[in-house]
C-alpha cells in the first residue's frame, strides 16, 4: 500500500510532456494518491490523466477563478484534496537593464499574484477539510544567485515570504505550507541547452553531491511532504545537491566550458 493511499493531490504545471507536474502526478499516483492534473494545454492533461486513473481540468493559474474551479474539481471528482503542487514557472533570463515591464508583468502574474491566489484557495479548502500539505515549487537561484535572470528570483523570493506566511496562520489547522527549490534539473524545459557541450559539467562541479538534480528528485520530497510523516511547516526545501553550500557558475564561466569543450570534440 503506497504512503499516500486515501490521499487526493492536485499537480498545477503538469500539462508538458515528462516535465516536472508531470512527474510529481506520477509519483503521487505510484504511492497510492488519487491525482488530479492542471495546466493549459487539455491533449496531454487528459492523457496524464487517463494514464494515471485520475482526473484533470485547464487552469491558469493567474485567474483566482481557474483556481477555484481546480479545487471544485478535486472535490467533484474525488471528494477533496490533501495535496496541492504549483509547478508553474517561467524560466526568464534576462540581463538587469534590458528586463522590460511587460516581462516583469508577466512574471508577477505567473510566480507571485498566481501562487498567491493558488494558496489562498487551497489553504482555504485544505482547513474546512481536517488539513493537508501545499507544495510550492521554488529555485535554488533566490539563494545561489544566478546572472540575468534577477526577474525569475524576485518573483520566486517573494512567493517563498508568502509560503510562511500562510505556514503560520494554517498551522493551526492542520494545514501545511512549504516550498522546495531545485538547482538546474534535467528536464524537458533545459534539455536544448544542455544539447551544448560542457554546460552540464560547468554547472555539476558546483554540486557537493556531484551532479545536477533530476524531476524524480524533486517528486520524491513531494512525496515525502504530502504525506503525515512529514512534520514540517514553512520551510524552503533545498533539493538541489548542496548547491547552495557553494555558487552557480557565472556566464563567462560557461562560456569558457562550452568552448574548452567545442575544441576538444574538434
Amino acid at each position: 500500500m503506497g504512503s499516500l493511499s486515501g490521499k487526493v493531490a492536485v499537480v498545477l504545471g503538469a500539462a508538458g510532456k515528462d516535465n516536472m507536474g508531470q512527474t510529481i502526478a506520477r509519483a503521487f499516483a505510484g504511492a497510492g494518491a488519487k491525482v488530479v492534473v492542471a495546466g493549459r494545454k487539455e491533449e496531454p492533461l487528459r492523457a496524464l490523466s487517463e494514464e494515471l486513473g485520475g482526473a484533470y481540468t485547464l487552469c491558469d493559474i493567474t485567474k483566482i477563478g481557474d483556481v477555484r474551479a481546480l479545487a471544485a474539481k478535486a472535490q467533484d471528482s474525488f471528494g477533496g484534496c490533501h495535496i496541492a503542487v504549483n509547478a508553474t514557472g517561467w524560466g526568464l533570463m534576462a540581463p538587469l537593464l534590458e528586463t522590460t515591464e511587460e516581462q516583469i508583468d508577466q512574471l508577477m502574474d505567473l510566480q507571485f499574484k498566481g501562487p498567491y491566489f493558488f494558496l489562498q484557495v487551497f489553504a482555504g479548502a485544505m482547513a474546512s477539510g481536517g488539513g493537508g500539505s501545499i507544495i510550492q515549487i521554488s529555485s535554488a537561484s533566490t539563494i545561489a544567485l544566478l546572472q540575468n535572470h534577477a526577474a525569475y528570483i524576485g518573483t520566486k523570493a517573494g512567493t517563498d515570504a508568502l509560503v510562511r506566511c500562510f505556514a503560520n496562520e494554517f498551522g493551526g489547522k492542520g494545514v501545511k505550507v512549504n516550498s522546495i527549490a531545485p538547482g538546474l534539473t534535467a528536464s524537458p524545459m533545459t534539455e536544448a541547452a544542455m544539447q551544448a557541450p560542457g554546460l552540464e559539467a560547468a554547472f555539476a562541479k558546483e554540486y557537493p553531491l556531484g551532479r545536477i538534480g533530476t524531476s524524480a528528485d524533486i517528486a520524491n520530497a513531494c512525496v515525502w511532504l504530502g504525506g503525515d510523516d512529514s512534520f514540517i511547516t514553512g520551510e524552503l526545501l533545498h533539493i538541489n545537491g548542496g548547491l547552495t553550500l557553494r555558487r552557480n557558475p557565472t556566464p563567462d564561466e560557461v562560456q569558457a566550458a562550452v568552448m574548452k569543450a567545442m575544441a576538444a570534440k574538434a
